[in-house]
């Protein structure tokens, strides 16, 4: 893996030169270019090669070895575009090996691992012997396979908590069912309460103001019974007074 890493770092453009100035280029511009950038003048490489692309804006030459100059200058993201200039010319150059193998190069420093495996791809399937080639590619697959597992890691954490959050609100709702339901009742039981009170207070109040009903026949002998208790009273009263008077006579007689 060190050696992997060494190579992402130090051998970016390792076919050891730049490629030729094309016929419709300034090649004074490029060639000079091409000396700045073998002392590392990397600011004066990359203006050089400005100066090539200001006459031709579609010079392999140029943007391929602006891409060197920029990719060494930490400048990933405007490399990958010099590179994507040239993509149509470039894969039936005769560097078209070394072309994917800088292009797989700036998808791993852009951590774009889908890109580095389809490039290294096509590099190797132009120079299978390429050695570094292969493992970079290795190495781009594996971080793209990393990638991927964590992504779908990802993706089913999402789903558990999505789940996990739904039957959170199920339970919630159904505590709520429940307890609407319980004041529900209770409020059913207390007006049943209420209205059994109601019913009950009716019925004695019902009972305290309501005469006994008697049947004629009934109603009769109670009448008789009176005058007959009334007539034995008046009978006994009677009675006394004319044991009364009877003693008050013989009284008088003595």
């Amino acid at each position: 893996m060190k050696r992997v890493l060494y190579i992402l770092l130090t051998s970016l453009f390792v076919f050891g030169g730049v490629v030729p100035a094309g016929a419709q280029v300034d090649r004074k511009d490029v060639r000079r270019g091409n000396r700045d950038f073998r002392k590392e003048n990397l600011k004066e490489a990359e203006i050089d090669y400005r100066k090539a692309l200001v006459k031709d804006s579609l010079s392999l030459a140029a943007n391929y070895n602006l891409a060197n100059t920029l990719y060494r200058e930490g400048d990933f993201e405007q490399a990958g575009k010099c590179l994507e200039t040239v993509k149509d010319i470039a894969p039936t150059s005769v560097s078209a090996a070394d072309y994917y193998y800088n292009l797989g190069d700036v998808a791993i420093a852009r951590q774009d691992w889908q890109g580095a495996v389809d490039a290294f791809k096509e590099s190797l399937l132009r120079n299978p012997g390429d050695l570094q080639a292969k493992e970079n590619y290795i190495y781009a697959k594996k971080k793209l396979e990393d990638q991927q597992n964590q992504q779908n890691q990802d993706q089913q954490n999402d789903q558990n908590q999505d789940q996990n959050d739904q039957d959170q609100n199920q339970d919630q709702n159904q505590d709520q069912n429940d307890q609407n339901k319980d004041q529900k009742d209770d409020q059913q039981n207390q007006n049943n309460d209420q209205n059994q009170d109601k019913q009950n207070d009716q019925d004695r109040q019902n009972q305290q103001g309501q005469q006994p009903k008697i049947s004629p026949q009934a109603a009769q002998q109670m009448l008789q019974a009176i005058q007959a208790k009334e007539k034995e009273t008046q009978e006994k009263v009677n009675k006394q007074k004319a044991e009364a008077l009877k003693s008050r006579q013989k009284e008088k007689n003595w």
